[in-house]
Protein backbone atom coordinates (compact mmCIF):
# COMPACT_ATOMS: atom_id res chain seq x y z
CA UNK A 1 0.00 0.00 0.00
CA UNK A 2 1.33 3.39 -1.06
CA UNK A 3 0.16 6.92 -0.40
CA UNK A 4 0.25 9.95 -2.67
CA UNK A 5 -0.28 13.54 -1.47
CA UNK A 6 -0.94 16.10 -4.22
CA UNK A 7 -1.51 19.83 -4.47
CA UNK A 8 -2.87 20.62 -7.93
CA UNK A 9 -2.76 24.19 -9.25
CA UNK A 10 -4.36 25.88 -12.23
CA UNK A 11 -8.00 26.19 -13.26
CA UNK A 12 -9.09 23.36 -10.98
CA UNK A 13 -11.98 24.83 -9.00
CA UNK A 14 -15.42 25.28 -10.50
CA UNK A 15 -14.74 22.67 -13.21
CA UNK A 16 -15.96 19.54 -11.36
CA UNK A 17 -12.37 18.49 -10.66
CA UNK A 18 -13.25 16.89 -7.31
CA UNK A 19 -16.19 14.90 -8.69
CA UNK A 20 -14.16 13.59 -11.63
CA UNK A 21 -11.25 12.79 -9.31
CA UNK A 22 -13.58 10.73 -7.12
CA UNK A 23 -14.88 8.81 -10.17
CA UNK A 24 -11.37 8.03 -11.40
CA UNK A 25 -10.28 6.94 -7.91
CA UNK A 26 -13.25 4.56 -7.66
CA UNK A 27 -12.45 3.03 -11.06
CA UNK A 28 -8.83 2.47 -10.01
CA UNK A 29 -9.63 1.11 -6.54
CA UNK A 30 -8.03 4.06 -4.77
CA UNK A 31 -9.15 5.37 -1.37
CA UNK A 32 -8.57 8.75 0.29
CA UNK A 33 -9.98 12.24 -0.15
CA UNK A 34 -9.97 15.38 -2.30
CA UNK A 35 -10.82 18.98 -1.38
CA UNK A 36 -10.59 22.55 -2.62
CA UNK A 37 -8.12 24.77 -0.79
CA UNK A 38 -8.73 28.45 0.07
CA UNK A 39 -5.93 29.52 -2.32
CA UNK A 40 -7.70 28.06 -5.39
CA UNK A 41 -5.87 24.74 -5.60
CA UNK A 42 -7.07 21.18 -5.12
CA UNK A 43 -5.46 18.94 -2.48
CA UNK A 44 -5.79 15.19 -2.29
CA UNK A 45 -4.49 12.19 -0.42
CA UNK A 46 -4.79 8.84 -2.17
CA UNK A 47 -3.85 5.32 -1.09
CA UNK A 48 -3.67 2.15 -3.13
CA UNK A 49 -1.42 -0.04 -5.21
CA UNK A 50 1.56 1.72 -6.78
CA UNK A 51 0.47 1.00 -10.38
CA UNK A 52 -3.04 2.38 -9.74
CA UNK A 53 -1.62 5.49 -8.07
CA UNK A 54 0.69 6.09 -11.02
CA UNK A 55 -2.30 5.97 -13.40
CA UNK A 56 -4.18 8.28 -11.04
CA UNK A 57 -1.26 10.72 -10.96
CA UNK A 58 -1.14 10.72 -14.75
CA UNK A 59 -4.84 11.64 -14.85
CA UNK A 60 -4.37 14.35 -12.18
CA UNK A 61 -1.73 16.03 -14.34
CA UNK A 62 -4.53 16.85 -16.83
CA UNK A 63 -7.80 16.54 -14.91
CA UNK A 64 -11.23 16.70 -16.51
CA UNK A 65 -11.67 18.36 -19.93
CA UNK A 66 -12.68 21.76 -18.50
CA UNK A 67 -9.66 21.99 -16.16
CA UNK A 68 -6.26 23.47 -16.93
CA UNK A 69 -3.61 22.01 -14.62
CA UNK A 70 -0.49 24.18 -14.43
CA UNK A 71 1.40 22.48 -11.60
CA UNK A 72 1.25 19.31 -9.48
CA UNK A 73 3.20 19.20 -6.22
CA UNK A 74 3.61 15.51 -5.43
CA UNK A 75 4.84 13.60 -2.39
CA UNK A 76 4.98 9.79 -2.12
CA UNK A 77 4.46 8.42 1.38
CA UNK A 78 3.90 5.09 3.08
CA UNK A 79 0.23 4.08 3.15
CA UNK A 80 -1.57 4.04 6.50
CA UNK A 81 -4.70 2.07 5.59
CA UNK A 82 -6.89 4.62 7.35
CA UNK A 83 -9.38 5.12 4.49
CA UNK A 84 -12.32 2.93 3.46
CA UNK A 85 -13.40 4.91 0.37
CA UNK A 86 -12.50 7.98 -1.68
CA UNK A 87 -14.49 11.01 -0.59
CA UNK A 88 -14.90 14.68 -1.36
CA UNK A 89 -14.16 16.84 1.67
CA UNK A 90 -15.61 20.30 2.15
Amino acid sequence: MHRLHLIIAGRVQGVFFRAHTQEVAHKLGIVGWVRNTPDGNVELVAEGEKAALEKFLEWCNHGPPSAMVTDVNMEWQKGTGEFKKFEIRY
